[in-house]
């Protein structure tokens, strides 16, 4: 990944160089323009004064004495008279070049014909000046140059007055406003990249100071972030507290989970050593209570198996499903479980009922229900599975005639690895937990209560906020 200060310096000096020739093109084009206009006033506002000068009775003699005027050192002007050209007399004191800028300005008379009458001096080196034939702005080019040039025809003294000026003056003024308009930027360019590097350094700082704060903890240090940071920072400082509050829950339920793990798992190892000991020196009950705590200890290790999956997975694919048929086969599955301890299984309310929850998750839920009915009732006890609407939510019942919960233990109980005492019946503790969290899952709840005289109404109702009433 690319540094983020270099890229802003970067992009911001490459859109700073693409504004500034933009914007230098811009100038240019718009001096161009205006500039054009405005010469091109000064043009038509001179010809017209000149044509208001114009005498109607005007000699030959009254133009020679003009083109000993209009002429410019090394640049005579050139009178005609029939198409031919013919001497001018100078001035005494002969011309004079006020500014050399002169030299690009030039004035001309032409006969209503088109004939030359007299012509400025750069007008006259390489020939006549193409005549006008219609009034109004137009380029011209004449001896390699382009002339930008204002016709009018005078009616009073029958004459084309024609006033140009030289290309090259009017590019040569634009190009000297662009580049006093870009010498600047080129100069204050370097100042301007040093200041985007100071600022953007700057800016990009609290970034550096979040991240070292994260880098320099401990891989125990767990706290919030709490140090101040710019308003645009909130929000990630918030998803990384957010993210360490997490990762702090899940490594304690790790923790816990591990050392209640380790005590779960040590109690019925150290008994079955104990029995097969036994076993082995020749007692043949020893043998036997073996084998119960190896079904112990068998159903512990797919409880926790159930519960490391579940943590693992933290988001499941809900969808529209009957829970009659899931219910049914399980409850056909556990049928010889329950007729080999006398006990009354059966299954009662709708024979359809649609929620939306994950086929796989609610089997996992109904057997530990239904097991954990199962294991607590004694024999010849009853085992009743129903499946009703209750306040038009559907809901899955199990009631069985077992001894119950004590009524402090009710809201305690779908802890993990825990269980009441005494109850004469070997079990792990996590069978209504994995229960509790599946519901959680399922968007549904779990309802614990006592029955009279004796045992347990298990009930999940789909649909309800996750929590659990006791």
């Amino acid at each position: 990944m690319r540094s983020i200060r270099h890229y802003l310096l970067r992009t911001l000096a490459i859109s700073m160089v693409v504004a500034g020739g933009v914007a230098v093109t811009a100038a240019y084009l718009i001096t161009d323009h205006e500039l054009e206009e405005i010469l091109d006033t000064q043009l038509s506002l001179h010809s017209r004064i000149v044509a208001g000068q114009l005498d109607p009775n005007a000699t030959m003699d009254d133009y020679a004495r003009l083109a000993s005027r209009m002429g410019l050192p090394d640049h005579p002007a050139q009178l005609y008279r029939h198409g031919n050209a013919v001497p001018v007399n100078s001035a005494e004191s002969g011309p004079k070049l006020y500014h050399e800028e002169e030299l690009k300005l030039v004035l001309g008379f032409w006969n209503a014909d088109g004939s030359p009458r007299l012509l400025g001096g750069k007008w006259s080196e390489s020939g006549p000046f193409p005549a006008p034939f219609e009034e109004g702005f137009r380029w011209e080019r004449y001896d390699g140059h382009r002339w930008r040039v204002f016709s009018m025809f005078d009616i009073a003294s029958d004459t084309w007055i024609r006033m140009g000026l030289r290309g090259s003056f009017h590019d040569k003024v634009v190009e000297r406003i662009t580049w006093n308009n870009l010498l600047p930027m080129l100069f204050l360019l370097p100042l301007l990249l040093w200041l985007m590097s100071r600022i953007i350094r700057r800016g990009i700082a609290p970034i550096q100071a979040l991240s070292s704060q994260v880098q320099g903890r401990s891989a125990h240090d767990l706290r919030k972030i709490d140090n101040p940071v710019p308003q645009e920072l909130n929000g990630l400082r918030q998803s990384l507290n957010d993210f360490i509050a997490r990762l702090k829950e899940t490594l304690e339920r790790e923790r816990r989970f591990t050392a209640d793990a380790a005590h779960e798992l040590r109690t019925p190892l150290a008994a079955l050593r104990i029995h097969l000991d036994n076993a082995q020196a020749g007692g043949e009950q020893s043998l036997q209570k073996a084998y119960v705590g190896v079904e112990r200890l068998q159903r512990v290790v797919e409880q926790l198996l159930i519960l490391a999956r579940l943590d693992q997975v933290t988001t499941t694919s809900p969808a529209t499903i009957d829970l009659y048929p899931i219910i049914a086969e399980l409850v056909a599955e556990l049928w010889p479980l329950a007729e080999a301890r006398d006990q009354h299984l059966r299954l009662t309310g709708l024979t359809r009922l649609e929620v939306r929850a994950d086929e796989v998750e609610v089997g996992i839920l109904f057997r530990n229900l239904l097991d954990n009915a199962l294991r607590y009732t004694p024999e010849g006890g009853q085992v009743e599975v129903e499946l009703v609407l209750w306040e038009g939510l559907p809901q899955l019942t199990v009631r069985d005639t077992g001894p119950g919960l004590p009524e402090a233990l009710l809201d305690k109980v779908t802890e993990r690895f825990r269980r009441a005492s005494g109850q004469g019946t070997t079990g792990s503790g996590l069978g209504l937990s994995i229960v509790s969290e599946l519901a959680q899952r399922q968007n549904a709840r779990l309802t614990l209560n006592n029955r009279a005289p004796h045992g347990l109404v298990a009930s999940v109702t789909w649909g309800q906020k996750q929590q659990q009433d006791c």
